[in-house]
């Protein structure tokens, strides 16, 4: 099975956790039994192409100056997803995958894929495990973010992926998953979650080692919201993947199939908070 990984790597020597994280994840790769090349983008990230060569991985390497960017921009997921498009359709692959390097997945992920007989497949993992300084956050807390996507796409359908980021852009930091799961439905694919066959650890970024705030996250969703907004109104799609916040897009991915007693229990905590939340933006409207 041939696979292309989408992944991209934050820059060496400014965190010794991140750089051991991102250490870890590759390593893990590595003993999969499948043909996998990683499809790199970085924007001038310091060090990672001497830390790519030690690893003797295989891949393809794309660097976009950072120059090139909107000002204070640090990357864009739409530009690595339109590079590794245009990689995935130029070769021959079974699978594309998209995932951060901050994760964790058992090699029996590729025997789960292996037996994937539907056409159009888009396999996920909802929700991850988190790990922060050490320790497993509950796992029956509903986290927000799905870092690990599957993809079995025909060359076609690739296209029509690719055709689909004209109308899309995205810089630094937020509304990359919730992009993913609407471009899946104007793809037509068909949705798995995979959590109670296996489970995706995501290792919590030290965000202050990147200059990285609350408030320069907060600043970069609003911005990738907007430009979300303008994708789902280009193509048809439901103006609640950007203001319905996960509660749509949870109910979006909900399938009664990939259901197990503790996903119902997550998704039961989840959108046990909806009124909450509700009745908080009636307030913050009113006064």
């Amino acid at each position: 099975m041939k696979i292309l990984w989408q992944v991209s790597f934050r820059p060496l020597n400014q965190s010794k956790s991140n750089d051991s994280v991102q250490n870890t994840f590759l390593d893990n790769v590595k003993k999969f039994d499948a043909d996998i090349t990683f499809s790199i983008t970085q924007f001038d990230d310091y060090g990672v192409k001497n830390f790519l060569k030690k690893k003797k991985i295989k891949k393809k390497f794309f660097n976009h100056p950072k120059k090139l960017l909107p000002k204070n921009s640090k990357y864009s997921n739409s530009i690595m997803l339109k590079n590794s498009l245009n990689y995935y359709i130029k070769k021959d692959f079974d699978y594309f995958i998209f995932s951060n390097a901050d994760i964790l997945i058992s090699k029996k992920i590729i025997n789960i894929l292996k037996l994937v007989e539907t056409k159009d497949y888009m396999g996920f993992i909802y929700p991850n495990t988190l790990i922060k300084n050490g320790e497993v956050i509950s796992s029956f807390t509903p986290h927000y973010g799905i870092d690990f996507i599957a993809f079995k796409l025909t060359k076609k359908k690739a296209k029509l992926f690719l055709k689909l980021l004209n109308d899309y852009k995205q810089y630094n930091w937020g509304v990359i998953d919730n992009f993913y799961i609407a471009a899946g439905e104007a793809l037509g694919m068909n949705l798995q979650n995979l959590y109670k066959k296996i489970k995706v650890k995501k290792i919590e970024n030290k965000f202050k080692d990147f200059s990285e705030s609350r408030a320069w996250q907060i600043e970069s969703w609003k911005k990738n919201n907007n430009f979300f907004k303008k994708f789902l109104k280009k193509n048809n799609l439901s103006i609640l993947y950007a203001v319905g916040s996960y509660y749509y897009l949870l109910f979006k991915i909900f399938r009664i199939r990939d259901m197990n007693l503790k996903l119902f229990i997550i998704y039961a905590r989840f959108y046990f908070l909806l009124p909450i939340q509700l009745l908080k933006k009636i307030l913050k409207t009113i006064f």
